[in-house]
């Protein structure tokens, strides 16, 4: 039931690679990750820290509990904002 800009969704998509290594090319996570509870299943419903686009967008850029880098720096605010509306579109699946 979530309203995605679908051009910013294709556009993240793109740039999804970076994540992929972590959150698999599907964005179904990992247990396999070396950490203790793995990188997250992305396309679900279960949001640790909150699954809208703005909280998305701020885990992008600032990282999570010392486990999830900060992308801020490499990426730039673009990015993040593509990448955050791809992810946030793959919990509709």
């Amino acid at each position: 039931g979530r309203e995605v800009n679908a051009e910013s969704a294709l556009a993240g998509q793109e740039k999804f690679t970076m994540c992929a290594g972590c959150h698999g090319s599907n964005g179904e996570g990992s247990v396999a990750m070396g950490i203790p509870l793995g990188a997250p299943n992305l396309t679900d419903n279960t949001w640790l820290y909150g699954g809208s686009q703005r909280v998305i967008e701020q885990s992008i850029r600032h990282g999570r509990a010392g486990v999830m880098p900060a992308w801020k720096d490499i990426l730039g605010e673009q990015k993040v904002h593509v990448i955050s509306a791809y992810v946030y579109s793959l919990s509709q699946h």
